[in-house]
């Protein structure tokens, strides 16, 4: 187990190796036991690490995407375009179609296929090239926008608030301070101290394994709490914020994100604390009309009824509905932060003024 710290420095998630032929990733699926890091070189590979949660947080998922498109690309060995063109639009697809309700991936797919086209009558090594910078920069530009994000919603928090969390939008699913607990990082460097609650986020944990993690190793106060204590917690005054991240924003500014987060939403509406969804800009659908549109992903039924306990906590055959997202609705939502700024309703103009 990682010690605490008291520093801020996130382990780097998601890289590009050495000789840009492959991609490290930080195995999220073994924390907090064990930090081990894998090496992805074939599409298969990069497939499962997505589709298994190994990496995860739509901001991660897009940059690893980027990533895994361009050694894919290299791998191609054609010097033909419309054949690497070919090609590449296969290892597009079946990465895309990994899981399809975090828009990040199919956005950062596309962005690199983008380059392919405006680079068609070019060599094939010069293609390669443009393509390796542009997943370099899709990385960076997370880093600035998590930078961003912390800044903006640091200014809905006070000195001593006690803010609860759900699943995880820290460092590992994005880069640098994460989204939506980006405030509390940036906060605690200038000396803020918060009280964090952290829902543990069923089926898969990550508001356990990952969240208290990541705030216990720098040394901020957390307290992790089963999913169904949030309204406790929110009763006893001890919650003035709720912060959570994205995975689909729609126009009308309905959000997707980890199961269980409408019901944190509708909870804070009635304990009158401001719910806000924290999120970069390329998490915002504007083809999609509204919640009802977004594609929720469904998982697999052993994820309930055995993962993580030593023996099946639930008869064999069972029937289990296990949706990996909801959709909160707009009308709960105070405030979607980005890093262009603080969206407010009506968040069809709003967000729209971002682009």
């Amino acid at each position: 187990m990682t010690e605490v710290t008291g520093k801020t420095d996130p382990i780097q998630s998601v890289a590009l190796s050495d000789d840009g032929g492959s991609v490290v990733i930080l195995d999220q699926t073994q924390l907090p036991n064990r930090e081990e890091y894998l090496t992805l070189t074939t599409a298969k590979e990069m497939y499962d690490a997505i589709y298994y949660l190994k990496v995860r947080g739509a901001p991660a998922i897009g940059i690893c995407a980027g990533y895994c498109v361009y050694c894919l690309a290299r791998q191609s060995g054609s010097e033909d375009y419309d054949a690497f063109l070919a090609a590449f639009r296969r290892a597009k697809d079946y990465l895309n179609s990994a899981r399809p309700t975090a828009v990040n991936l199919s956005w950062a797919l596309n962005r690199m296929e983008g380059v392919v086209l405006a680079q068609r009558e070019r060599p094939v090594p010069a293609i390669l090239a443009a393509l390796e910078a542009e997943c370099r920069l899709i990385h960076e530009e997370d880093i600035a926008m998590c930078a961003a994000i912390s800044r903006h919603g640091l200014t809905l928090l006070k000195d001593g608030d006690g803010v609860l969390t759900h699943c995880n939008a820290g460092p590992l699913a994005t880069s640098r301070y994460g989204t939506a607990l980006g405030p509390l990082f940036l906060g605690w460097e200038q000396g803020l101290r918060f009280r964090v609650f952290a829902d543990e986020t069923r089926p898969l944990l990550q508001g356990a394994r990952l969240t208290s993690y990541e705030l216990r190793r720098a040394g901020i106060d957390v307290t992790l709490i089963c999913d169904n204590m949030a309204s406790i917690v929110m009763k006893n005054g001890w919650i003035q914020a709720c912060l959570v991240g994205c995975d689909r924003v729609a126009a009308n500014g309905d959000t997707a994100n980890k199961i269980g987060t409408s019901g944190v939403a509708i909870l804070a509406k009635h304990y009158g604390i401001p719910f806000y969804v924290l999120g970069p800009t390329s998490t915002i659908d504007l083809r999609c009309p509204t919640g009802d549109n977004i594609e929720i992903e469904l998982r697999p039924p052993e994820e309930i009824r055995e993962k993580f306990y030593r023996e099946p906590m639930a008869p064999s055959d069972v029937k289990c509905y296990n949706p990996a997202f909801d959709v909160t609705d707009h009308r709960l939502i105070a405030g979607i932060v980005t890093e262009g700024g603080i969206c407010r309703p009506p968040y069809e103009k709003s967000l729209a003024a971002l682009f």
